[in-house]
């Protein structure tokens, strides 16, 4: 008998709680701290060109970065704005939704900062770094190993010392309620606590490896442009990043079909190597949170679903 393929489902966590997202629905649910839980919902509103490009090999995995960033930007402050709300004291609906040109901007501001942080940071200091050292690695391939090395450096000691502030480290223990829940899902056990905890909190599709693999795929990219100039050196890295990321899916999409291939599953290691940084061991309210979360997209999802369909048969 052919075992039932499950739907990939995916995730984020987010301040206090737990993001999922379904094929016509994100939904959230958050642990407030009057131990109430409050779930934020965003309908899935797909346009037409944009389903087009996910359909296309390398293409796809840009268009679902943009698309995971926006909408995990919106449940995650929706989780810190209502997180702190003291009850009694909620916020009218003319005070939770600011002006569209504020929020725009707003947005825009962050966005730009963060890129252009990020960038520097992960893309031109390891570069000016590696150059620097061209007295000692001279070479093209070493060049390109020592920048990927100080990349990789650069990654993991970001995510370690953040790992250590309070906050983060209660974010990374639902980042590992989440996976656990979707290995519970996929292995076909019913959803409760109890079997939520035997399950693993590792898993394939996390973003963190698909992190990881933009580094080392980009070290293999990176071979076949030259080193000098500095400045063209930097600007193929920055035109470049477009087609790391598109890569770096794929390979993450492959090692994802792979992990029951006793030989080829090792390939999604390195990923869940650093997953041991970017996940925590739950405890058992938060791996309530997201057992409620998840439960509350897949009704969802299935209410959109017969709506749709019964929108067809009319």
């Amino acid at each position: 008998m052919t075992k039932e393929k499950k739907p990939a489902y995916g995730g984020q966590a987010v301040l206090e709680g737990v993001m999922f997202a379904g094929k016509h629905t994100y939904v959230t649910a958050i642990r407030r701290n009057d131990d109430s839980i409050e779930y934020f919902e965003i309908k899935k509103e797909p346009a037409p060109m944009l389903s087009k490009l996910k359909k296309i090999p390398f293409l796809r995995g840009v268009i679902a970065i943009i698309e995971a960033s926006m909408n995990g930007t919106q449940h995650l402050n929706f989780s810190a704005e209502r997180f702190g709300v003291v009850p009694g004291e909620e916020q009218t609906a003319e005070e939770e939704k600011p002006s569209g040109l504020s929020l725009y901007f707003s947005m825009a501001i962050i966005g730009v900062l963060s890129f252009l942080f990020g960038k520097f940071v992960f893309t031109l200091v390891p570069v000016i770094l590696a150059a620097s050292f061209k007295f000692i690695v001279p070479g093209h391939l070493g060049q390109n190993l020592l920048e990927g090395l100080f990349k990789l450096l650069f990654l993991l000691s970001y995510i370690y010392f953040v790992s250590l502030t309070p906050a983060i480290k209660r974010v990374f223990m639902y980042h590992g309620a989440e996976h656990k829940v979707i290995n519970t899902f996929e292995a076909g056990d019913e959803l409760t606590v109890e079997n939520v905890k035997r399950h693993s909190r590792l898993h394939y599709r996390c973003g963190s490896s698909f992190i990881l693999f933009t580094v080392v795929v980009g070290m293999f990219i990176y071979y076949f442009f030259p080193l000098n100039p500095l400045w063209l050196r930097i600007l193929s890295r920055l035109a470049l990043i477009p087609v790391v990321l598109g890569v770096s899916f794929e390979v993450l999409q492959l090692t994802n079909k792979l992990r029951d291939i006793p030989v080829l599953r090792y390939l999604g290691y390195p990923g869940l190597w650093l997953q041991l940084i970017t996940t925590k061991e739950p405890d058992d309210k938060q791996i309530e949170v997201s057992i409620l979360s998840f439960n509350e997209m897949l009704k969802r999802d299935a209410s959109y679903e017969n709506e749709k369909n019964a929108t067809q048969i009319v």
